[in-house]
């Protein structure tokens, strides 16, 4: 792993809001830190209802994690596109996160301890 990479269980437990509803909540979730960046909260798959998130085309690469698969969140209203992240064969350093999604910080989607 990356000297400035840590990972971490995510004291307490998260939820995931998004359009009204909770699409998870875990208290098995992981919390990445790198380098100056906020931590980023990692939910396990299975805590999150997935039939609310879609595939995207999007993949982004990390240097020090790998490929990142996009998902978008389908509410009732609206489609949240490319709102959460995984890594799905993520470069072994880091492999802790593999299974686990993350959101990106905006003003329809909250990850938040309870």
């Amino acid at each position: 792993m990356a000297d400035h990479i840590k990972i971490q269980p995510a004291d307490g437990t998260w939820v995931v809001r998004a359009g009204g509803a909770v699409l998870g909540e875990s208290s098995a979730a992981l919390e990445l830190r790198e380098g100056d960046y906020g931590p980023v909260i990692y939910f396990p798959r299975g805590d999150i209802a997935m039939d609310f998130l879609d595939p995207s085309e999007k993949v982004s690469t990390c240097p020090h994690k790998g490929d990142a698969v996009h998902f978008s969140i389908v509410t009732k209203s609206t489609v949240l596109t490319d709102a959460a992240w995984s890594y799905e064969s993520p470069i072994d350093g880091v492999a802790d996160i593999t299974g686990h999604l993350a959101f990106y910080p905006r003003d329809d989607v909250t990850v938040e301890q309870v």
